[in-house]
């Protein structure tokens, strides 16, 4: 699913990207420009959102949507990115933040100076006009968790993993999961809690393997990053611990489907990376054209047809769709990507 002209962004340099493929569109009268920044560049979860950031421009030739991210998950490379495109003057950021916090002061300014600013995955953005989450975070990782405990009986020890210990949503994920387990399932006993993999699968990889060797009992994990089920799994099969550890977590169907296959992987919860893309970018463009955002109105986008609509963490509002998904070896290809 990689997109060979991704912009990939590092450092200080918005490179030829902008310089040769949008910088006379930033300067386009008439064309508002809408810079989506993600996390990460070059890895199926924002290849796919880069696909709803394309169709968005295919179905609005009258903006221009454009996606960026550096290179490594790295806050201060992104922070750099999002720095940069304000100055080269686009009219709108649709941001999902690596951290929140590390963003804040910047977004203010971008702000002040009129720059429309939308978020995701980052509910407690404050400087934001509108976060928009797929679902109600604290019901997803409760439903993973659920689905964990379904496969560990409720018993047993288990343990969590996160993008990183600033990624509001995957510390939202786990937090709730830990609850839930100790509100229900009692006899779940978390272990070594929130490894952090920087959505690196060939770190969580190792890390997996580190837990397996000190936990030989383990029976479970709970993932957070879209790579998280890949290396955790790709760890529990050459250890010949298929269907014997459970692993429920954040993932994609086509990147999943070997692990899931062979039961490595118990089962995968996700949202459109393609539809949040989508969403983020046409509530922008409603912000830029200073449109209200209404309770229940409908985006025009699968999964956000009826959105809910509350305060945010600052002065904007926190926009939710209804596009959790949860699937496992049996019903996962009906929702092949």
């Amino acid at each position: 699913m990689g997109v060979k002209s991704k912009k990939v962004l590092a450092g200080s340099l918005i490179a030829a990207a902008v310089a040769v493929g949008s910088a006379g569109a930033l300067m386009a009268a008439d064309k508002p420009v809408i810079a989506t920044v993600v996390k990460i560049s070059g890895i199926p979860w924002f290849d796919r959102m880069e696909t709803g950031v394309k169709q968005f421009q295919k179905d609005n030739p009258d903006v221009v949507a454009t996606q960026y991210g550096p290179a490594t998950a790295d806050a201060a490379q992104q922070l750099q990115i999002v720095q940069d495109l304000i100055a080269k003057g686009v009219n709108a950021l649709a941001v999902v933040p690596m951290d929140p916090s590390v963003l804040e002061g910047t977004l203010k300014r971008a702000m002040d100076r009129g720059v429309v600013v939308v978020t995701h995955e980052a509910d407690n953005q404050k400087n934001t006009q509108a976060d928009i989450e797929a679902f109600d975070n604290a019901d997803y990782g409760k439903a993973l968790n659920e689905r964990l405990a379904q496969c560990m009986s409720g018993k047993g020890k288990w343990t969590t993993f996160v993008g990183s210990l600033g990624s509001r949503t995957h510390m939202q994920w786990v937090g709730a999961g830990e609850a839930n387990a100790k509100a229900n399932h009692p006899d779940m006993q978390l272990v070594d809690p929130n490894n952090e993999s920087f959505d690196d699968a060939n770190g969580t990889y190792e890390k997996a393997k580190e837990i397996l060797r000190k936990h030989p009992d383990i029976r479970g994990f709970q993932t957070s990053a879209g790579n998280d089920v890949l290396g955790v799994g790709r760890a529990i099969d050459e250890a010949g611990l298929s269907g014997k550890v459970c692993l429920v977590g954040t993932g994609l169907p086509n990147p999943s489907a070997d692990l899931l296959e062979s039961g490595a992987i118990t089962a995968i919860g996700f949202w459109d990376p393609k539809y949040a893309g989508m969403a983020m970018n046409a509530v922008a463009k409603l912000l830029v054209n200073k449109k209200e955002l209404k309770d229940g109105m409908d985006l025009g986008v699968p999964g956000y047809e009826k959105v809910k609509i509350t305060k945010g963490a600052g002065d904007g509002v926190l926009v939710i769709g209804n596009g959790m998904v949860l699937v496992d070896k049996s019903t996962y290809k009906d929702r092949l990507f």
